[in-house]
């Protein structure tokens, strides 16, 4: 049994370019999709968010319509009501990387509010990246990679293939044009290069110990990818 890092968003809102605050958190299915795997094969998860504050779920992605229907909806709803992990976070900025074979970031808008310019976080991805351990990153969470800069400024990411929600989903999501910046933008401006698939299908890019998915469809894919190098 190894233990794996799920680092979350401590955010419940994202601010609009208006000002205006869009309730949010993180993503049900990219939580419990790779929730499910790594418990599954017998690993142990420890929850780590900025300030060590319970992580909030986006309401809409409890929706059955995002779910394939109620019945997965009341499922997923479930595996987090049980999650005891996430109701017992530890501050992120206590984390040792020693301490964990892995490293998960689900998604959702949160992490674009506060892990994309959280420094602690920043720095365990890069020492993440360097240290060769499995790295899972999906959905909007890629945004945290925006806070992983080295000391000349450059990203510790940039030249990386990976991917991350695209322009085009949020564009179909409503709220490309209410945003302050556009993750797929903000990536490509920092160097990483953005693979980009079909809006909404699953999307998974492996390169090196860093593993990337799209958006939802593509957290359970992930999760497979990270098994395959805790072996």
């Amino acid at each position: 049994m190894s233990k794996i890092l799920f680092v979350m968003t401590g955010a419940d809102h994202w601010t609009l370019a208006d000002g205006t605050q869009h309730p949010t958190g993180f993503w049900a299915e990219e939580a419990v999709a790779p929730y499910e795997a790594f418990k599954a094969a017998g690993h142990e998860i420890v929850v780590a968010t900025p300030g060590g504050v319970v992580p909030t779920v986006d309401k809409g992605s409890l929706a059955a319509e995002v779910n394939g229907g109620q019945e997965n909806a009341d499922r997923i709803a479930g595996v987090l009501a049980s999650a005891a992990e996430l109701r017992q976070p530890v501050r992120l900025e206590d984390v040792n990387l020693d301490d964990y074979a892995a490293v998960f970031y689900p998604g959702g808008h949160g992490p674009m509010e506060d892990l994309a310019v959280d420094a602690d976080s920043g720095r365990l991805l890069t020492l993440a990246l360097e240290s060769g351990k499995p790295l899972g990153v999906v959905c909007h969470a890629p945004a945290a990679l925006l806070a992983a800069t080295k000391a000349d400024g450059s990203n510790a990411f940039a030249g990386r293939r990976v991917a991350a929600f695209t322009n085009a989903e949020e564009t179909q999501a409503g709220l490309a044009d209410k945003a302050k910046w556009l993750l797929q933008d903000r990536l490509t401006e920092a160097g990483v290069q953005v693979d980009v698939a079909e809006p909404w299908a699953p999307h998974v890019i492996v390169d090196g110990n860093l593993v990337t998915g799209q958006n939802p469809a593509s957290s359970a894919p992930l999760a497979v990818e990270l098994l395959k190098k805790l072996g």
